[in-house]
């Protein structure tokens, strides 16, 4: 099914964009070649995934259809409000240690960074949703995550490292926004008020989550 291997490659293409692992790869980039770091961000990909996939195929399970629909829709939206809020990268994270290689470097760092990333719950809601097809959920999202931050690389080197950062949070989050929105209505359609005041719930404590360090420091 082409679906179940093109959405999780563009969701998890949108969910990277701007995300602080993005910007390691960028940073990485001015210190490795850059074809280690795109073997390394795509190695601990592979892996990180791979459970993730695991996880989605548990959540199918447990829950109804509709059900993991609207939670799908949730999350979106919830995904939206973190591009919004964005991640502070270490300066230390891309920091080169003697001695070491520089693949292992890149795919320890990411696959650290990845547990519990946006990218990483995209490709289980994804999972949830595809579960006959977890090879090419896995595959799809992990060449999700290599698109986005090899494009970012490229972009960074054209425009001298920087990107227009709001800009592309802006436009990633609108696209969370209006896809859990459609989810969250065709999920919610099926059940009653309880689900949607459960819902309203959710998404006030995503919202709080999100914003609540948005206060000056």
């Amino acid at each position: 099914m082409a679906t179940a291997f093109f959405y999780p490659l563009f969701w998890v293409f949108v969910a990277e964009l701007g995300d602080k692992t993005q910007l390691v790869a960028l940073c990485f980039a001015t210190r490795f070649n850059t074809r280690t770091v795109m073997a390394g961000v795509f190695g601990a990909t592979l892996v990180v995934h791979m459970g993730s996939v695991v996880l989605g195929g548990v959540a199918d399970r447990l829950l109804p259809a509709e059900w993991v629909t609207f939670a799908a829709g949730l999350a979106f939206i919830g995904f939206g409000m973190w591009t919004i809020r964005g991640d502070d990268l270490d300066s230390e994270s891309c920091h080169n240690k003697q001695g070491r290689s520089p693949f292992w470097i890149v795919a320890t760092t990411f696959f650290l960074a990845e547990l519990g990333d946006k990218t990483m719950l995209t490709t289980v809601a994804q999972a949830a949703v595809y579960p006959r097809y977890a090879v090419e959920v896995w595959i799809g999202s992990s060449l999700g995550m290599v698109v986005s931050d090899g494009l970012a690389i490229l972009a960074g080197r054209i425009l001298g490292h920087r990107l227009p950062e709001r800009a592309v949070k802006t436009g990633a989050a609108i696209l969370f926004f209006v896809f859990g929105t459609l989810s969250l209505v065709q999920g919610g359609s099926k059940l009653g008020p309880p689900a949607w005041a459960l819902g309203a719930v959710v998404l006030a404590v995503f919202a709080f989550l999100a914003f609540r360090r948005q206060a000056p420091r």
